[in-house]
Order: C-alpha cells, then structure tokens, then sequence
C-alpha cells in the first residue's frame, strides 16, 4: 500500500527546491529578461473581445500605472514565465492585487473579507501571485503618494507576514487548516472601511442602483410599476430581445453547476430583465451580462452576473492543457473550481455555463460587495492592508497546495523576504515604463486598430 510522504518529508521537497532556485535570486528583473513586445502582448489579448469596447480598456489603463498594471496581466505573465520559478505549484489567484481582495456575502449571510477575483486562476508556481501582489503594494503606494521607504516596508510586511502563516498551517491538523478564519479584520482601518460598504450594499440598494421603474401607463391606485435595468450607456445597457433570449437559455445549463438545495433556491425566482455591463479593466471588451430576477416580489431582487471566461494569460505558459484543475477546457468552470479551492466560503451562486459556444462565469453582482480603494490605504493604512494580504493568501495557497512544502521552501529567514521587495520595485518601475509607453497616443491608436482587427 502506498503512502502520503510525511510532514517532515514533504518539509525537505519544499527546502530541495531552493537548490532550483535560490530564495534570494527572486529579487531579479531587469527589462533585458524580457522576451516579448508587451504592446503586442495587449493587442493580442484582445482579439475575440467586443472591438467597440476595446478604447475603454486601453483608456483605463491609460489613467494611471496601477491602473496599467490591473489590465496588464498578459504582460506580467509573460515576464514572469521568462524568470527561473520554484517548480513548487499551487492554485494561484493568477491577478493577485491589492484592489482584487474585499467583501462578499457568505452563504449564511456574514460578511467575509477574502480574495474575490480568480479570472486568471490556474494552477503555477506559488510566487507568482506573491510578485504580482507585491508590485500592487509598491503601485498602490506611489498612486497614493508614499515614500519608497513606506512602499518597502509593506511588502516586507506582506512577506513576512505570508511566511509566517504558512509556517502556522504547515503546524495545524489539515481539518483545522480548512476551518481557518482569519479574525481581527474589522480592527484593520482600510478592511473594516470595505466591509462598512458592503454592509450598504444590500439587494434593496442594488435594485435602486441598477433599475428603474418601466414607463407604462396605469389605473391609479394600481400596483407599482415594473421594474427594469437603467440605461448607462456603454457602462451598463438593455439587451435585445433576441440576446435575451440567449443569455436566459443558458440558464439551465449554469443550474446544473450548482448544488441541488441551490438549485431549489434559483428555481423560486424569475428572471425579469437582461443587460449588458462594462466591469473592471482587465475585463472590459468580454461580454459581460446581467440578469436581474425577482423572488418573493419586488422587494426580493437577485442580480447574477453572466461573464465570459477566456483561457487564463498564464496558460500558454504552463505545461499540460494549462487549466491545472483536472475538469477540462470549460474556463468558466476553472475559475469557479479555482475560486472555491482557495476561498473559505464563496458565493452560493457560483457556478458556469455557456452562451454561443463562449464559457462564461456565473456569480451574483453587488450582493454586499466591496472592494478597497486605493485612497483606503493612506497612512498607516498600506502597511496594515499588507499584512492582511499576506495572511489571506498564504491561507489561500495553503487550502490549495501543500503548506509543508512551501514553509519548507520559505524556511524562517529573511532572504525570501527581502528578495520580494526587491523584485517589487523593480517591477513596479518595469509597470510605470510600460505605462509611459501607453501614453503615446500614436502607439495607443495603433494597438487598438491591431486589436479591433481581430475576430469580434
């Protein structure tokens, strides 16, 4: 009968991987690794995207660089792909960034801070999602205003911080490792600011954000009139009866993605109206649907979100079928899979389908959700976000991976440490060049035509 190596053994996979590459060698980049045309790299991301929607990508990358870095994702991962990596694998998030962890619902209606965005999911080498979140700390700090020595201490703050966690899962039974919450958020300034939002952001307030009353004529003293999705155009708009009809009908199919007791809940409510929402950066241009339902009357609104899922950018770097998730090619259901792999609780409605042969997420829109910002992190607000980073992710990995081996691999020094803040900088100063590159209004109309000429 074969066995599971033992805690110690798989401690010494985790520490035989540093003679694969050295902890400290982590701090390298230099444009000079680089193996792409990253302008390229974007237009090629955007073929199979809605091409009229395309300028809006490019121009909220254009704001700023962090604003570069959150729809830059093909670029990293290309750069990150051409670096030497720990061959140690792991569910990554794939779009780690400060802006893409906050608030949600739990299935029992607590409000729960966690990573919440796995478009990119996969699985990979685990320090990938470490360097793209600290380059977001270093990013998130410069739009803010810090000093680089402020910059720097949060990111070693946010690797410490995973190491050490990791060292803390690596020491618990596996059960306990699965149960574990992280508590104290609420005391964090910029966590507790996001969950205060989310607090607001009920049903009720979703149904008055996103809809209006239809306009129809009625006797008085008749019932209130209907209500529909409000027109915002491009940001948010009315579908076609026709592309109605399409998005409804892939609704049985995304039922059975779900568990049979919330398939029961779905089936008592009733679709009434079908947009079409622009969300994100890195997302604008895929087709991106809403739907708005009704339970138990008007005053019982449910929004499910319908998004399309192409394959992850990290993918076509990644040996095997790129998907790391053993359920096959259905990308909607890989970022479904890879999100409940790495979450402590996720969305009840979670689930996938598909629409004109596309793959596409399904998850409820704004069902008190909330997201930092990057004016929350002012002040002493950075350094403490940081550390709840780390701590997230680190559980994260570790529900999806093998915390022996990355605490083997970490070990209790700094060298890991200090290695990741240079790599941020590094790596933030790579962004705000390819930034400034985005800003030439030549270069930018032409990768948008490059993109635009691809298939719609």
């Amino acid at each position: 009968m074969s066995t599971n190596p033992s805690p110690e053994q798989r401690r010494a996979l985790g520490q035989a991987r540093r003679r694969q590459l050295r902890r400290q060698d982590h701090g390298a980049w230099s444009p000079r690794d680089r193996r792409h045309d990253p302008t390229k790299l974007l237009a090629l991301s955007m073929r199979g995207r809605v091409s009229s929607l395309v300028p809006t990508k490019y121009e909220r990358m254009a704001c700023s660089p962090f604003g570069f870095f959150r729809g830059a994702v093909p670029i990293m991962a290309a750069d990150l792909a051409s670096l030497p990596n720990t061959g140690i694998l792991n569910q990554l998030c794939g779009d780690a960034h400060v802006r893409n962890l906050g608030a949600f619902a739990a299935p029992d209606g607590r409000l729960i801070f966690d990573i919440n965005d796995f478009d990119e999911t996969i699985r990979g080498p685990f320090e990938w999602d470490l360097k793209r979140l600290a380059t977001s700390l270093v990013l998130a700090g410069r739009e803010d205003g810090a000093k680089a020595s402020a910059n720097e201490q949060a990111v070693l703050t946010f690797a410490r911080q995973y190491r050490k966690s990791v060292q803390l899962f690596a020491a618990m039974p596996v059960i306990e490792v699965a149960r574990y919450q992280v508590h104290r958020l609420d005391r964090v300034a910029p966590v507790s600011q996001v969950l205060l939002k989310a607090e607001r952001a009920t049903p009720m307030h979703s149904l008055e954000a996103l809809t209006v009353p239809l306009k129809a004529k009625g006797a008085k003293g008749a019932a209130p009139p209907a209500r529909v999705f409000r027109e915002e155009k491009p940001i948010l708009f009315r579908v076609s009866a026709a592309q109605a009809r399409n998005v409804l009908d892939c609704l049985h199919r995304y039922r059975e993605s779900l568990e049979s007791e919330r398939q029961y809940f779905l089936a008592q409510y009733r679709p009434v109206d079908v947009a079409f929402k622009i969300v994100g950066t890195g997302s604008v241009g895929l087709r991106d649907y809403v739907i708005y339902f009704e339970g138990n009357g008007p005053c019982d609104p449910l929004f499910l979100q319908v998004k399309e899922e192409p394959a992850s950018a990290y993918a076509r770097y990644l040996e095997g079928d790129g998907q790391g998730t053993g359920v096959g090619r259905h990308q909607g259901r890989r970022v479904a899979q890879g999100q409940r792999a790495m979450q402590f609780e996720s969305d009840p409605f979670l689930g996938w389908t598909d629409i004109a042969g596309r793959d596409y997420l399904v998850r409820q829109l704004n069902d008190h959700k909330g997201s930092i910002e990057v004016d929350d992190l002012s002040g002493d607000g950075l350094l403490a976000y940081a550390r709840v980073c780390g701590e997230l992710l680190a559980r994260g990995h570790s529900r999806s991976g093998d915390p022996c081996v990355l605490a083997g691999y970490l070990g209790n020094g700094h060298k890991f440490d200090a290695a990741l803040g240079q790599f941020a900088a590094a790596y933030a100063d790579q962004t705000e060049a390819d930034w400034k590159t985005l800003l030439n209004a030549k270069n930018l109309n032409k990768i948008a035509r490059q993109a635009s000429s691809g298939p719609g």
